[in-house]
């Protein structure tokens, strides 16, 4: 079985190898590689988030990439909503900019807790479940319909430049080509922390601009069993990490 947690970091511009530490050692690194290599850090990123929304990721969600933004974000929403919080509630800390800075201040990453299921290194989060966010990601880029021959085909041409090896190239063709499995990603939810973050993989992927892709991601919400004012919380944070690019 391929490193589905790298291939996650690709999708969502994390670099792999060479990232350890805290989520501000990450974003220091990150951003040093992506001088240096911008076609690993953009490719798949470009392919599947900007044809879909036309929007990139904003501050240290974007950097730290992978698993850890998809968990962060989500730890950040669940955070808010189960202490009543309002949505997009901006997190206060040293790192927050000032008013005014042109920064979103609202896409400042807080690292969880060790002992919190949202941190990217908690027992929930293995292999399988990388695997079943990468499906969710792909699910919510097909859910309008428009990925077609060509596009699938300009999506493999940039999964293949940033050469991530032929099982996990076979695994995204596959994913592209066959019908969306609402059942499967449901069923790989075991926790309410995991339903959040499949919830937050696939709205970081679409924005709901047409009425298929809310159709589906309400779908997606109500199958997980997700409560109203919690994927209101999500949106609001997904939406604060996204800026035009």
């Amino acid at each position: 079985m391929f490193d589905a947690k790298k291939l996650l970091d690709q999708f969502l511009g994390s670099q792999v190898p060479g990232l350890s530490g805290t989520l501000r050692d990450r974003a220091g690194q990150a951003t040093q590689m992506a001088r240096n290599n911008p076609m690993k850090t953009s490719a798949l990123v470009a392919a599947l988030l900007g044809t879909k929304t036309g929007r990139g990721l904003a501050g240290n969600v974007a950097t730290v990439g992978g698993i850890a933004a998809i968990a962060g974000l989500g730890y950040l929403a669940y955070k808010n909503y189960q202490s009543g919080q309002a949505p997009g509630t901006v997190p206060q800390t040293s790192a927050t900019p000032a008013s005014g800075s042109g920064q979103q201040a609202a896409a400042r990453l807080l690292e969880p807790p060790k002992d919190s299921p949202f941190h990217p290194q908690s027992p929930s989060l293995t292999n399988d479940f990388a695997l079943t966010l990468v499906r969710a990601m792909i699910a919510a880029a097909k859910a309008d319909g428009h990925i077609d021959d060509a596009e699938r085909a300009n999506i493999m041409d940039k999964v293949h430049a940033v050469d991530l090896g032929s099982e996990a190239e076979a695994f995204i063709a596959q994913e592209l080509a066959n019908p969306i499995d609402m059942d499967d990603l449901v069923a790989a939810a075991r926790t309410e922390e995991q339903k959040v973050e499949i919830y937050a993989a696939s709205r970081l992927t679409i924005d709901p601009d047409t009425r298929t892709e809310k159709g589906y991601l309400d779908m997606l919400a109500g199958r997980l069993g997700l409560a109203d004012a919690l994927i209101e919380h999500i949106d609001a944070t997904v939406s604060a990490a996204k800026v035009p690019v």
